[in-house]
């Protein structure tokens, strides 16, 4: 028997109840203050209509939301599955996997959104560094961090691969440059910036470094297996 073992158990779990009050408590808190605007799209998106729902902010932020205790409970099943096959870190990998698909993908919709000349406006660059970080305004520099941050965050958590700032931030400037490669070639009456893709990659580097105390240790730790068994005593 490991004394450290069990001494260190209670900090663990401890942390674990605040780590997750903390992040429901934020979550209701937002939910507080964008409650107006969100509102005004919940008929439509109850009523399963896509025009007025999922093609507006408030309507996709919703349905983020929304959905949010489906994403955990497919971190629970995913868990218990891991568990029971002595899978390492089985609650850290699902929820990095379940993570990153629900904080990615409703913002990368918003983006992928088409403006009003989508089809019809000529295709639009910017090359020039830092011209257009006036223009986008706090609230645009905000957004352009959160887009790949759930990626940068949990990213590294659930794989080796990524685990370290300079991969995290080729990992989030590739998938910008792939975005705003897309918008261009899509026409969807949307700038192609090369400060959106530095803004992104700069979130997803900055949430990779908040997570960083749990990647560290999962780029140590082995793949996605089962653990051995304990040799039996002699």
């Amino acid at each position: 028997m490991n004394p450290n073992a069990s001494l260190s158990d209670p900090p663990r779990r401890t942390h674990r109840i605040v780590l997750v009050s903390l992040m429901i408590l934020g979550i209701a808190s937002a939910m507080f203050v964008v409650r107006g605007p969100l509102m005004m799209s919940a008929p439509r998106c109850m009523a399963g209509r896509w025009h007025g729902c999922f093609d507006t902010f408030n309507g996709v932020v919703l349905m983020t939301l929304v959905t949010l205790p489906l994403a955990a409970l497919v971190v629970w099943a995913l868990a218990l599955r891991r568990r029971a096959a002595g899978v390492t870190w089985a609650w850290r990998r699902s929820l990095a996997e379940v993570g990153m698909i629900h904080g990615t993908v409703p913002l990368l919709w918003l983006t992928m959104m088409p403006g009003a000349g989508a089809g019809t406006a000529p295709a639009r660059v910017s090359l020039i560094p830092l011209r257009d970080l006036v223009t986008m305004g706090p609230v645009g520099i905000v957004g352009n961090l959160l887009i790949f941050a759930a990626l940068g965050f949990f990213a590294p958590m659930r794989f080796s691969a990524p685990a370290s700032v300079p991969r995290i931030l080729a990992l989030g400037a590739g998938c910008s440059v792939l975005v705003e490669t897309a918008q261009y070639v899509l026409r969807l009456d949307r700038v192609s910036s090369v400060d959106d893709v530095l803004v992104n990659a700069a979130g997803a580097v900055l949430a990779g470094l908040a997570s960083r105390r749990w990647w560290r240790t999962t780029a140590q730790a082995p793949s996605d297996r089962p653990r051995p068994a304990p040799a039996p005593a002699g």
